[in-house]
């Protein structure tokens, strides 16, 4: 069967079972199409003054009762440093546990480690909104038992609460917590800011375990996550190296180019109409996404404009922006640096979110649907304003779907930041390799040679071009990068398919072949 955007998708696949298509942004949720109703949280009954506290995190895991075809939760807020997962899966190896579901919230370069064990057959699915390095080559060589689904922030909150997704088991790691599961990320040596996609693990898997370097004096406050979800803690030399939570890509960047093109789209917000008092603005992680921040914050000090709220992924650049007035609250459902846990500890206007209330589509009060500009990087883009942030110039899965589209549907103004081309290929496709953000929810693409504003946004154009900025046709502006790049030869990709790109709702809206050529 097709979906809305022409792209074929098997009606069944074993182990995943049967797939809807996808129908446009709003129309699934809306018509109830997809699944809107959720499933019963598991009920846990403990006697009174029993202890939750284990011996180690074996001793959790074992608790647990783990069994074959098990489904494991984490989150991922300690990013490119979490240091539970991998351990957790070397105990379960070491049981003898097999047929693995892991659904963490997203894999990073600190899940390399993971390869061995999708390469046994340990872990056979996984459910993540994000797959990079090694891991994300050998899944798309074809060397994990099913495909992989990829969905975006809201769209996993969704998943466990219909029933797609199925926590057995989840390990949350916390740096600070109680003896009774009362956990944060606010502090402690190893803290890492809000705790946002952990709150859907708590509330619905099977067994939770709390996993601390930091255990605390009863209470630990504040509770990200609190303890009547919790059944056991341990305590572990530690939960990972927090100094990793920041990336490249969670940096402003030093290039000039991406200055430039930061620029322009600050430019672009400034004149789209929404540039006024009572503003809300959430930016993505890409270092020329989070220099937009920059040329904004100097644009709202210039016109002493006050926003209302940032939401998001939150850098210390957003928290120096609250601090300074020009924001009145930020939202934070994900910490992209270390620094901005003291915030979200000592300020009250840094408030801590779930990502159930970031981002869920199947929700009466998603922070995404009260944003007014979201601006988002890139990998690739097409004529029909299509993005992908998947799939890399071989076809390898090397990126995550995040919120994007969650962000795209909401907003008033989406803005997708990048480079015309990159290392001479062009930016500009025909068609990209991988929809992940539909081109109906993208208003603007900004690069450095032009601003492609959507047919739909007449009036946008039109209030852009009067401003003066350089609006083009991105057919046009696709002919003249082609031009200079030349066309690239057509991926050569096998007929399997590695996985599946889940919209927020549900539904399938483009699927992942193997490569043929990584190895």
């Amino acid at each position: 069967m097709k979906n809305a955007l022409g792209v074929e998708i098997p009606e069944y696949i074993d182990g995943l079972g049967e797939l809807q298509p996808y129908q446009g942004v709003w129309n699934s949720v809306l018509k109830g199409d997809v699944a809107s109703q959720t499933v019963p949280t598991v009920l846990k009954a403990q006697k009174a003054h029993v202890s939750k506290m284990c011996d180690s995190l074996e001793d959790a895991i074992k608790k647990s009762q783990p069994f074959d075809g098990m489904t494991v939760s984490c989150h991922h807020h300690l990013r490119g440093g979490d240091g539970v997962l991998m351990q957790a899966i070397a105990i379960l190896d070491k049981m003898g546990i097999k047929d693995i579901t892991l659904a963490s919230s997203s894999l990073t370069s600190a899940h390399d480690g993971l390869v061995p064990y999708v390469e046994s057959g340990m872990i056979t699915r996984i459910f993540s909104s994000g797959i990079r390095g090694r891991l994300g080559e050998i899944i798309s060589m074809g060397k994990l038992k099913h495909p992989a689904v990829i969905h975006s922030h809201g769209g996993r909150v969704r998943d466990i609460m219909s029933g797609r997704i199925k926590p057995d088991l989840a390990l949350l790691a916390a740096s600070a917590a109680d003896e009774e599961g009362n956990a944060t990320g606010a502090h402690g040596p190893s803290a890492f800011g809000s705790m946002g996609y952990a709150d859907i693990d708590a509330r619905y898997a099977k067994t939770v375990v709390v996993v601390t370097d930091n255990l605390v004096e009863y209470p630990c406050v504040p509770p990200s996550v609190r303890q009547h979800f919790v059944d056991y803690v341990v305590t572990v030399d530690s939960i990972g190296d927090a100094s990793k939570i920041a990336s490249g890509t969670t940096r402003i960047t030093s290039s000039p180019m991406d200055l430039r093109i930061a620029r322009i789209a600050a430019t672009v917000i400034e004149h789209s109409g929404l540039f006024k008092n009572g503003m809300s603005f959430q930016v993505g992680a890409g270092g020329a996404s989070l220099a937009v921040a920059k040329f904004l914050r100097e644009d709202m000090k210039r016109k002493s404009i006050q926003g209302s709220f940032m939401i998001g992924g939150v850098t210390s650049y957003g928290v120096d922006m609250l601090e300074e007035g020009l924001f009145k609250a930020i939202f934070d459902v994900q910490s992209f640096d270390a620094a901005v846990s003291t915030s979200v500890l000592n300020n009250p206007q840094h408030i801590e979110i779930t990502c159930d209330q970031y981002a869920n589509p199947n929700n009466c009060g998603a922070m995404t649907n009260k944003l007014d500009v979201v601006v988002l990087g890139a990998l690739e883009v097409d004529v029909d304003f299509n993005v992908n942030v998947i799939t890399g110039s071989s076809g390898e899965i090397r990126g995550a779907s995040g919120g994007h589209s969650d962000t795209a549907s909401g907003a008033n103004l989406s803005v997708v930041v990048c480079p015309s081309f990159r290392g001479r290929l062009p930016i500009i496709m025909d068609r990209v390799h991988t929809v992940v953000t539909p081109g109906e929810s993208v208003d603007v693409i900004v690069t450095e040679r032009g601003v492609c504003v959507n047919p739909s946004k007449p009036n946008l154009a039109a209030a852009l071009k009067k401003a003066g900025v350089n609006v083009v046709d991105i057919r046009d502006l696709k002919k003249e990068v082609d031009s200079m790049t030349g066309i690239p030869a057509e991926k050569k990709l096998g007929d399997k398919i590695v996985a599946l790109v889940e919209y927020r709702d549900g539904t399938i809206i483009d699927v992942i072949k193997n490569v043929t050529n990584l190895e």
